[in-house]
């Protein structure tokens, strides 16, 4: 076991632990392997799902791994909000605080490192890391999350997450009543439309090409009399990432402060896919009530499963954790 100054050290999280008596924490940054031969349960992703799961299995004294390379898919906002007690934090204020919450429990180990296979044994399951570290868990929890393609717009990745978002329900609110876009087609750009036009009823959809909305969809959307526009982006103007206007092919200029993009999303790591837990059309790990996979002893939680705010990630990880909690009780009463 390392000393705690080291951990501190190596990790760069010295604001978020140094609070913490140093016989309560049980650390294994990159380069060290933790002590345990095998671990009740393996949770690949440390940001909010995999907390909170490694937080109730925890308070149940199970010996827990949290395998984490620090790439949370939110790392760009610069506030959370509609999450009950912390609205308007930002996102990395709230994760140190759970992380230094959660290391208070002597039980739970936290590995700095990436997770590259899994593979099912007869007593569990055996996991690789990047670090070329094997660690072995009766039950694995995949929390890693999900990462956004975007698409090829000059300006685009700067004003993702802080200008152009996902959730009204995220961010809505401090861009309401205000110049919005909508930047999606078909099905998704009415959904949006729909959705957002509770915030903002200065709407702009920017189908960014030929429009695939149907006639019904369309009628619907000129009756809420928000435009649609099919000229292709060539460019988002911005500030520091804050959204100033779209610039059209045809040299057009669209002023807007914020925009709503439902960009594709995949699978952060490929461990499900290895393992052969399905997935839903959405591209979403395929989980029940309680959080388990196709695969026996595999649970998911978090944005890879599940709808994307960090609300939804808690609960998720919090009913993950009382279902693995459950089956290992099961397995030796």
């Amino acid at each position: 076991m390392i000393t705690r100054r080291k951990f501190i050290s190596q990790s760069g999280i010295l604001l978020s632990l140094s609070a913490l008596p140093g016989a309560l924490v049980s650390f294994a940054p990159a380069g060290t392997k933790p002590e345990t031969a095998v671990f009740d349960t393996i949770i690949i992703g440390g940001s909010y799902a995999g907390l909170s799961a490694a937080l109730t299995l925890g308070r149940a004294f199970r010996k827990v791994l949290v395998i984490d390379s620090g790439q949370p898919c939110n790392k760009q906002a610069p506030a959370s909000h509609n999450f009950l007690t912390q609205d308007g934090e930002k996102p990395a204020v709230i994760l140190n605080k759970a992380r230094q919450q959660v290391a208070a429990y002597k039980n739970v180990t936290f590995y700095d490192g990436l997770a590259i296979s899994g593979s099912a044994t007869s007593n569990g399951f055996v996991i690789q890391t990047q670090q070329g570290h094997q660690f072995t868990g009766k039950k694995l929890l995949l929390a890693s999350g999900v990462k956004d393609v975007l698409p090829d717009i000059a300006g685009f990745s700067a004003c993702w997450g802080t200008s152009i978002i996902h959730c009204p329900y995220c961010h809505g609110y401090e861009y309401g009543h205000q110049p919005t876009g909508i930047i999606a087609n078909g099905d998704t750009a009415f959904e949006l439309a729909q959705l957002v036009s509770n915030w903002s009823k200065q709407l702009t959809v920017f189908t960014h090409g030929k429009s695939t909305l149907t006639a019904e969809q369309l009628q619907r959307i000129q009756k809420n009399q928000i435009s649609i526009v099919e000229t292709t982006i060539s460019q988002i103007e911005h500030q520091g990432g804050q959204l100033k206007a779209l610039y059209l092919a045809d040299g057009s200029r669209y002023p807007l402060q914020v925009a709503y993009t439902r960009p594709k999303a995949i699978q952060h790591a490929d461990i499900h896919q290895q393992l052969g837990c399905e997935l839903i059309p959405q591209g979403l790990i395929k989980v029940d009530a309680s959080r388990r996979t196709s695969v026996p002893g595999v649970f998911a939680c978090g944005d890879n499963s599940s709808f994307r705010s960090i609300a939804t990630a808690v609960y998720s990880g919090s009913m993950a954790g009382f279902a693995i909690n459950g089956e290992l009780t099961g397995e030796t009463f």
